[in-house]
């Protein structure tokens, strides 16, 4: 069984623990998981499946939220999981006050990855050092958001505020909560988060593990196919001949420059083979194998 699994994370579990119970179910191994999520955020999770596991590294890295803020609050894990830390009134807050701040936070922005978080320092995890009591410099990283709208606004001593964005990969949208809550000099935190979308999979498309089990149950499961993960790469199609040789690992010439350094390669009669790199040389392009899928 190779391929992906939409999987709509349930509240409570880490991202490793839904690998977990997805290997019993499944009776496989070779599970895997595409952009982690904190175990108290929920929505979707890209899983793959068998040999589908070694396209984790070609899948979209744009991500979309729902996510809910509260103003007025500080906690030791920018979320409701952490201790409180500070409380501020946020009464005095404006909508207006909200979108000029939050205008600073679209585009390309620097980042501190929050104290709590799977970031690695130094061989070890951050959110180890901070249960240990250290406190560690981190060195901003450079995101990129790129949409955050307001859906609601809810003005009182804590406020709340319900935002929907679009990002690329590492952006933590605790982070978010954190600064904008320090630029309006009032605190903030995440209180809910819910993913949309990642790696080209959406929401509505998502099934939860009760349904998998159901589905396995009656024999109905059926993974999406491994090229429909890694549709937005550029396509090549080989014929027979050079399709056998590129599946066997030879470098194959090609005059036309690709539209892409990294594609997707199929046979000519459809099926999908794998990954490739087109390097350039002096004469044109060769397609050096990356991730040979399928024999051709």
């Amino acid at each position: 069984m190779d391929g992906f699994l939409n999987l709509n994370k349930p509240a409570g579990l880490t991202s490793h623990d839904c690998v977990a119970k997805l290997r019993r179910l499944l009776r496989l191994k070779r599970v895997g998981h595409a952009g982690t999520l904190d175990p108290a955020a929920t929505g979707v999770l890209p899983i793959a499946i068998g040999k589908a596991t070694r396209l984790l590294q070609f899948l979209r890295h744009d991500k979309a939220y729902r996510a809910t803020l509260r103003l007025g609050i500080c906690t030791t894990t920018d979320d409701l999981e952490g201790e409180i830390l500070q409380t501020r009134s946020a009464a005095g807050l404006t909508l207006e006050d909200i979108l000029s701040a939050l205008a600073t936070f679209k585009g390309t922005i620097q980042q501190i990855p929050p104290n709590y978080s799977a970031v690695q320092v130094q061989g070890q995890r951050l959110y180890d050092l901070a249960r240990q009591g250290k406190e560690i410099a981190v060195e901003p990283r450079t995101v990129e958001v790129f949409q955050i709208d307001v859906l609601d606004w809810r003005s009182g001593e804590q406020a709340e505020l319900d935002l929907a964005i679009s990002c690329g990969p590492g952006t933590y949208i605790r982070a978010i909560a954190r600064d904008l809550g320090q630029m309006l000099q009032t605190g903030g935190t995440l209180t809910t988060l819910l993913r949309t979308q990642s790696s080209g999979f959406l929401l509505k498309d998502s099934f939860t593990l009760e349904a998998l089990d159901t589905q396995l149950q009656q024999a109905a499961f059926h993974p999406i196919p491994p090229e429909v993960a890694v549709a937005h790469l550029p396509i090549l199609c080989l014929n027979a001949e050079t399709a056998r040789r590129w599946c066997c690992g030879q470098r194959i010439f090609w005059s036309d420059a690709p539209l892409s350094e990294i594609v997707r390669v199929h046979h000519e009669s459809g099926q999908f083979l794998g990954i490739s790199r087109a390097v350039a040389i002096e004469t044109g392009f060769v397609l050096s194998p990356e991730m040979v899928f399928e024999p051709g």
